[in-house]
């Protein structure tokens, strides 16, 4: 089968699947050739105590390009400060991804969300590949839809590989949490977090406009309307969302090693017992985005001890650290804690404040934003996050 069947029908039967509550975004997925945004990416080396990767890059007509291209999946095109489209033959890399091409299923259900309808003037912040917004354009018009990124070089491939195939939509390399291109948009869209959402976003939406995005650090996909009075309105979305944060600079900050290295099995200024079961904050989720909204940019960590036991470490950027181990015979696990802020405690208090809620869904929480300031709030009114 030539290539152009391949791809066409791929598409057909991406669009077939993702769309299946979105079909006004069928047509969309169903003519965008995304294995040509995404001729190469990373993928993880598995079990890889380096957090590597390594290059996969197939030829054009490759039925492995196409399966990969047209799969619901996200394809990292970016780690640390290396694209894929600049790396050599069995190069690897090492690092946190700082770019990809979104899984196109979730890119659809935010399109969904944000019901943009022609005429909108739509911003798509964090172009990416330029899938997004080779959608974007197809369903509304080049005219009608704006892309910005960070990397000048994720602009100037997007457009080069956007206008292979006609499409010709306004992309700038800007920051996009500082001046916008233009205003007075109908609709903003980012795949890319952010927290607080910017300013600069919110003077842009125009009265009767909607924002959608997520917050940094967690899960959490929230949906606005602009009022009339400056103020967007909205809520949490039932469907949870992951995407990188915003950055200034070519890579993310490293991890926090050194405060790790001192965690790991130091005694610390202050031990006890836990107050309740060590929580698994990667089945727990719900627990661990409150606690990053009442606590922002604690680094977690995890591991299993040779005898079964789980033990969970919290760090901090100001040197500040907290280890809680399970016990082996059913007892209380015990908390070391040292720095300038004990981690623990509050994450402790956060639990206890969302089991007195009755631990209600995130999704119930309400969104306000303004150029002054943004909260989410519980269902019950009582207890406000500052974004």
């Amino acid at each position: 089968m030539p290539v152009t069947g391949l791809w066409t029908e791929a598409a057909k039967e991406l669009a077939d699947k993702v769309t299946a509550n979105a079909a006004e975004w069928h047509e969309a997925v169903s003519v965008t050739p995304r294995h040509l945004l995404v001729p190469r990416w990373w993928e993880r080396i598995p079990n890889s105590p380096a957090e590597g990767w390594e290059l996969v890059a197939h030829a054009e007509d490759a039925p492995a390009r196409i399966a990969a291209a047209y799969s619901d999946a996200t394809l990292v095109t970016r780690v640390g400060p290396r694209h894929a489209d600049h790396a050599k033959p069995d190069e690897q890399a090492t690092g946190s991804p700082t770019s990809s091409s979104t899984l196109p299923g979730l890119v659809v259900s935010m399109m969904h969300r944000l019901d943009a309808k022609p005429g909108h003037k739509v911003l798509d912040v964090g172009t990416g590949s330029g899938y997004a917004l080779a959608l974007f354009a197809h369903h509304l018009g080049d005219d009608h839809v704006t892309s910005v990124d960070v990397d000048p070089y994720l602009v100037e491939a997007a457009r080069a590989r956007l206008a292979d195939f006609g499409r010709t939509p306004r992309i700038e390399a800007v920051d996009a949490t500082g001046e916008l291109p233009d205003s007075a948009y109908d609709r903003i869209m980012a795949t890319v977090s952010v927290r607080p959402v910017p300013e600069t976003w919110l003077r842009a939406l125009r009265p009767g406009g909607r924002l959608v995005t997520t917050i940094a650090h967690t899960a959490l996909l929230i949906t606005a309307d602009m009022g009339d009075d400056g103020i967007a309105r909205g809520s949490v979305q039932p469907d949870p969302a992951t995407f990188m944060e915003t950055r200034q600079e070519a890579d993310y900050p490293p991890k926090l090693n050194d405060v790790f290295t001192v965690a790991r099995e130091s005694e610390g200024e202050h031990v006890r017992a836990a107050v309740g079961p060590v929580p698994d904050l990667w089945q727990e989720w719900p627990l661990r985005w409150l606690y990053e909204l009442d606590t922002p940019g604690v680094e977690t960590r995890a591991a299993t001890m040779p005898d079964g036991r789980r033990v969970l470490w919290l760090l901090a950027s100001d040197g500040s650290w907290a280890r809680a181990e399970e016990s082996t015979d059913g007892a209380a696990g015990t908390v070391h804690q040292s720095g300038p802020h004990q981690l623990w405690d509050a994450l402790e208090r956060v639990r206890h404040m969302w089991e007195e809620r009755n631990r209600f869904s995130l999704h119930s929480m309400a969104v306000e934003l303004t150029p002054d300031g943004s909260t989410l709030t519980a269902p019950d009114g009582a207890w406000t996050f500052s974004l």
